[in-house]
């Protein structure tokens, strides 16, 4: 993976989040060792994520990780405190600040309605969960019923 792939990686899975939840400035510099190194920013304000090939020199934290670790940070698959917890991640600042990526979420993408069948209701859990004990019962009390049937004939 060269640096703009990861880059371009980061910006995708990054601005694909709900940063709805973060209600204050945060900027992270990412400094990426190894095969795809160099420097990134992600910046949250107003709620909206923007994510540049670029140092960023008021940031509130550095984190430097290897490209691999920081799209799996990106993309949900691995939190950032436990990515700090376990070395896999190294992190200089205001650490607490950092932590605000805890609390990015994935967007919900509403489809658009179609005038097709309106689909079927669901039943609640519980509803078939009933339902599934009366057939049960019902087939222990045959199952029980030709027994009884076959121990008279005999």
């Amino acid at each position: 993976m060269t640096y703009e792939e990861l880059v371009a990686a980061a910006k995708k899975e990054f601005t694909n989040a709900d940063a709805s939840r973060i209600n204050e400035h945060l900027a992270i510099q990412f400094n990426v060792t190894g095969e795809a190194a160099g420097a990134f920013y992600l910046e949250i304000k107003d709620g909206n994520i923007s994510v540049e090939p670029y140092e960023y020199y008021d940031r509130d934290v550095i984190v430097t990780a290897d490209a691999e670790t920081l799209i799996m940070i990106a993309s949900g698959k691995l939190g950032i405190e436990a990515a700090y917890l376990t070395g896999k991640i190294k992190a200089e600042g205001n650490l607490g600040k950092g932590l605000l990526l805890k609390n990015l979420g994935k967007k919900v993408v509403k489809k658009a309605a179609t005038k097709k069948a309106a689909p079927k209701k669901a039943e609640p859990k519980t509803e078939k969960k009933a339902e599934a004990k009366k057939t049960e019962a019902k087939t222990e009390k045959k199952v029980a019923t030709k027994k009884a049937d076959a121990k008279k004939t005999k």
